[in-house]
């Protein structure tokens, strides 16, 4: 009888299932091309669209995006508000694109710094898109990691305080069903453009066990390759978790 080899074929790690973006360099990008910082974030905001179809086409279930800290308030007031005008702009035009590829859009922070008419909105494309589920893609505006735990730490002292609540029951678990992202699986990955180095206070509780990857490409020329290079290198590390390698 003739004997046949089987040639067992390794098959690809699996991409990461929820990768973060720490988007950086809008402002540098058009300094750099004698432009003023507001054509630097309307070219940021094309690069998110670029970031949501790589997610997609790589099989990425959840994406998260620093789209504004709590401390970008600090900013100049005229960037700040050309920054809301083009939250709106792109909220009430992108939305619709976002429901049709099957996005589901959340949006985390601080909401009472918004203006009511965002908040409206935000909360209209939240109800769009709710039932989607072909990419969870979550916003950070207004938001600051210290301030999420923060929240999360007065929720807990509020539910002591009501009875529903024991001191011994107070653990990781807890903490982490009160913040932003309670339903949403921590990082797995964590993409930060423009050759900074640090996290920023984005998701500092989540990230504990996240991989990080940092490229030199300002945020307004990222594109589908960065995004792939950056799913590769994570693919290419072990992840221990605090355990003794192999």
């Amino acid at each position: 009888m003739e004997t046949v080899s089987l040639k067992k074929h390794n098959s690809p790690p699996p991409p990461p299932n929820h990768v973060a973006i720490i988007m950086d360099g809008n402002g540098r990008w058009a300094k750099g091309q004698g432009l003023p910082r507001t054509v630097g974030h309307q070219r940021g905001a094309d690069a998110v669209k670029k970031a949501v179809k790589s997610a997609i086409s790589m099989g990425v279930g959840y994406l998260t995006l620093f789209g504004f800290s709590s401390e970008n308030w600090n900013r100049p007031e005229n960037e700040v508000k050309d920054l809301m005008g083009l939250l709106r702009f792109y909220l009430k035009k992108e939305i619709i694109e976002l429901n049709a590829e099957g996005v589901r859009l959340r949006v985390i922070g601080d909401r009472n710094r918004l203006d009511k008419d965002i908040v409206v909105l935000i909360e209209n494309a939240e109800q769009l898109t709710a039932a989607n589920s072909r990419l969870s893609l979550t916003i950070a505006l207004s938001y600051g990691g210290r301030a999420e735990i923060t929240a999360a730490a007065r929720a807990i002292a509020e539910d002591i305080m009501a009875g529903r609540l024991k001191v011994e029951d107070i653990d990781e678990a807890a903490l982490a069903g009160r913040l932003f992202t309670a339903d949403i699986p921590d990082p797995d990955l964590l993409i930060r453009t423009s050759g900074e180095q640090r996290i920023s206070n984005f998701l500092l509780w989540q990230m504990a066990y996240t991989e990080l990857v940092f490229i030199e490409t300002l945020w307004p020329e990222f594109s589908g390759e960065d995004f792939e290079n950056a799913v590769i290198e994570y693919q290419g590390r072990e992840r221990r978790y605090g355990a003794s390698g192999g």
